[in-house]
């Protein structure tokens, strides 16, 4: 009977080892051991050698988790722009699956495409995570729609009827909603940093406590709006 140090654990300093069992010297099972190569050690609780001494295992880690979040997944880039010629059309068609929840069958991109005063095509769509950031949607009739996880960053809605409309978290950063309609529309989870809501209409708007306070922060919405909203 031989005593014998695993191949990966003979990289790591003498104060990281730990005690390896006394096994046949034909064959053992180390109780911890994880090399990436032979230049390359990551250990539970030392730091990385051959090149990453810096960087300890804890932080690399992190960022092998994290490079899986899907909080980091959300804040990345945007897709490139589709090339589907008839892609601002997928609009009038919409999603045939997934509402609330965000899920579609094919991805809506209808990024700088224009809508102005389209009164009967949008109507009753669900739009499910749709891109429309610098889309112009001016005048447009969007009563009953469903845009749940929408990217609507920068994009117009001047006077879009958004009554009886389900908008779930969905991202107005920028957006231009001066005189949009929303009444009797839910608004749960969406964010308007930064938007314009002169003259827009809150008239039975349904909104969650957290959101109306973060809703009424923005400094545009007119006297009538922070009233039917009931800022404070």
């Amino acid at each position: 009977m031989a005593t014998v140090t695993p191949p990966c654990l003979r990289f790591l300093p003498a104060k990281c080892r730990r005690p390896s069992p006394t096994v046949k010297s034909t064959s053992y099972v180390p109780t911890q051991c994880c090399a990436v190569d032979q230049k390359t050690v990551f250990s539970e609780s030392c730091s990385l050698i051959k090149g990453m001494k810096k960087l300890s295992c804890g932080m690399l880690a992190a960022c092998l988790v994290a490079s899986t979040s899907p909080a980091i997944a959300a804040n990345q880039r945007l897709p490139p722009l589709s090339t589907d010629p008839d892609r601002c059309e997928r609009a009038f068609v919409g999603n045939t699956i997934g509402q609330a929840n965000g899920v579609y069958d094919k991805p809506i991109d209808l990024r700088f495409c224009d809508y102005t005063n389209d009164k009967s095509n949008l109507k009753g769509k669900s739009l499910a995570a749709a891109l429309m950031s610098d889309a112009k949607f001016d005048g447009a009739d969007m009563t009953e729609v469903v845009m749940s996880k929408a990217y609507a960053v920068g994009a117009s809605f001047k006077g879009v009827d958004f009554s009886n409309a389900v908008i779930d978290r969905v991202n107005f950063g920028k957006a231009n909603l001066q005189g949009a309609i929303f009444k009797n529309t839910v608004l749960s989870g969406s964010t308007f940093n930064d938007a314009q809501l002169e003259d827009a209409v809150f008239e039975d708007t349904i909104i969650g406590y957290v959101d109306l306070q973060k809703l009424c922060l923005n400094t545009t919405i007119s006297e009538g709006g922070r009233a039917e909203l009931g800022c404070r």
